[in-house]
């Protein structure tokens, strides 16, 4: 028999807030009921860590990802995340996997289909049986200045926005919106959605539909969360705004969460 140089007890009376395997590209595929894609996901998996503990099995980390990760449903993460912890033989557990999401779309005018990436992050915990998971997603959209068409004679700047959307799940709700309808969210959210494939008529569409819905960075943040906040779900937004003119970027920031969930 090797020795098990991991599981040797440590006297130096530090607990590790999280240990484990941190960016670990696999196979896996994504279904929540409205989206269906197979992909190459990025994992973490860590647990804390005892004081008495030397250390952790990294290798059952990686048989996990293979065993319940290989298919990923954010609806049964509750169930995967106990499995998770009872295999590592800890209460406090960590998943966290980012993979691209891509979504159909369609030109304004010409109808033509193409596809446009948005980046999905999934962070799962279980502590001592409590469990929660954030989804976010990120996407862009075209945003246009109010300032810059109200003090100009004509025109207005413009620039893509990096906008992430964050809705908090618990075990009794583990996956309150899907993808698909925070991608829409966010499309919605901006001056003009942003296209893969623009023609000409295309083009000048989205330029008059921007010009016809200026948005601030602010703006933008509160309608989000105001939309949220309608349909009762715990979130946090961040943007970033890409300035076309400024040798900075704009940026806005929320979070709210349900009644119920604070008083939790």
């Amino acid at each position: 028999m090797l020795p098990d140089v991991q599981n040797e007890a440590d006297i130096r009376g530090v607990a590790l807030d999280e240990v484990g395997i941190s960016g670990l590209r696999y196979p896996t595929e994504f279904t929540d009921g409205a989206t269906r894609q197979a992909g190459i996901g990025s994992f973490d998996v860590v647990v804390t860590l005892p004081s008495d503990r030397r250390g952790t099995h990294m290798s059952r980390m990686v048989q996990l990802v293979q065993e319940q990760l290989a298919v990923i449903d954010p609806r049964e993460l509750p169930v995967i995340m106990k499995q998770v912890a009872a295999r590592m033989d800890i209460d406090r557990a960590h998943v966290r996997v980012a993979l691209p999401i891509a979504t159909a779309v369609v030109a304004p005018v010409s109808g033509l289909k193409a596809f446009q990436a948005s980046d999905l992050h999934l962070s799962a915990t279980i502590d001592t049986g409590s469990f929660t998971l954030i989804t976010s997603v990120t996407a862009q959209v075209t945003s246009l200045c109010p300032c810059s068409k109200t003090i100009s004679d004509y025109g207005a700047h413009n620039q893509r926005s990096d906008v992430k959307v964050s809705v908090f799940g618990t075990d009794g709700d583990p996956y309150p919106l899907n993808v698909a309808d925070l991608v829409h969210l966010i499309r919605a959210s901006g001056s003009c959605p942003v296209y893969p494939v623009v023609k000409r008529p295309d083009e000048r569409a989205i330029t008059m539909t921007a010009y016809d819905n200026p948005a601030f960075v602010e703006d933008m943040a509160r309608d989000l969360s105001l939309e949220l906040r309608r349909r009762n779900v715990g979130h946090s937004v961040n943007i970033r705004n890409l300035e076309s003119i400024h040798s900075h970027d704009a940026v806005a920031s929320v979070s709210w969460t349900p009644a119920a969930l604070s008083a939790s």
